[in-house]
């Protein structure tokens, strides 16, 4: 069962919890930490020096070169959805500039915490497929509510998404769809055959969601961009222990954390070459 770590996200706060990486050397000491806990992948958001979420393409580099020197085998996997005011160039520069196994392909719009519009329009999903395919990322297809799935499906039909294909359902985002189990079980009965596919849940729906999603042999993500709360009342210490919380609850189930390689085979990734 593949564990991905996802460490800060677009609207970071140390006020919430001190303990959110937000600087390029934050954040690569934490993907180091959470890898040595049992996380094969890396969901990366970069923060600016004001604490607020960027697209910087120079922040990802200085991000990515801070982890190369850790000389570990972790995927990674770079959003491309850190700022709501970013141009939809702004969005893809990083993907063409450092290639990376992965990147969040947010496949829809919607309005975002009740307050404004997370846009992903069928202009920049159909480009952002085609920056993906010519650079060699696997998309992770983010779908926050039934809709979303059913345009990746789409893209998928017109040769703009790659299979096999990676969904990621996110639950219990205002504005998208609730983090319940009923929810997650409908979801996963929309799959396309040969996909793979993991879930979270937001907040208090975190527990609910990891459970049933390894329950139904589905991957996981844990960290928080998602929650910041390891339980309730109790903020978190670190990413690395939502991780081994994580390991401990798949080998409670007779299962095992996929290492980074036998993800990067779980997800047709191919081999590293270099660490």
């Amino acid at each position: 069962m593949i564990i991905t770590a996802a460490l800060t996200g677009a609207f970071p706060a140390k006020d919430k919890n001190p303990n959110i990486p937000l600087t390029p050397q934050e954040i690569a000491d934490d993907v180091y930490e959470v890898w040595k806990a049992g996380a094969a992948i890396a969901h990366l958001h970069m923060v600016d020096e004001d604490g607020k979420g960027t697209m910087s393409k120079e922040r990802f580099g200085e991000t990515l070169e801070l982890i190369k020197e850790k000389k570990i085998d972790i995927i990674l996997n770079l959003t491309t959805s850190g700022d709501l005011n970013a141009t939809d160039e702004t969005r893809m520069a990083h993907l063409i500039e450092f290639k990376p196994e992965m990147a969040s392909y947010d496949a829809g719009s919607m309005n975002w915490m009740h307050k404004t519009l997370f846009l992903n329009t069928p202009t920049f999903l159909e480009n952002l497929g085609q920056t993906m395919i010519e650079n060699n990322v696997k998309p992770e297809i983010e779908v926050f509510d039934a809709g979303m799935l059913y345009n990746a499906l789409y893209y998928m039909k017109k040769g703009l998404i790659k299979e096999p294909v990676h969904f990621q359902f996110v639950l219990g985002a205002p504005g998208g769809t609730a983090a319940t189990v009923e929810n997650l079980v409908y979801l996963k009965s929309l799959l396309p055959e040969k996909c793979t596919w993991s879930a979270f849940g937001i907040g208090k729906g975190h527990m609910p969601i990891l459970y049933t999603t390894l329950a139904l042999e589905g991957h996981i993500r844990v960290g928080m961009e998602d929650n910041i709360y390891y339980s309730k009342g109790r903020i978190a210490k670190s990413n690395a222990e939502f991780v081994e919380r994580a390991v401990r609850v798949i080998k409670e189930l007779g299962k095992e954390p996929a290492t980074p390689a036998e993800a990067r085979e779980i997800l047709g990734l191919g081999k590293l070459t270099t660490v």
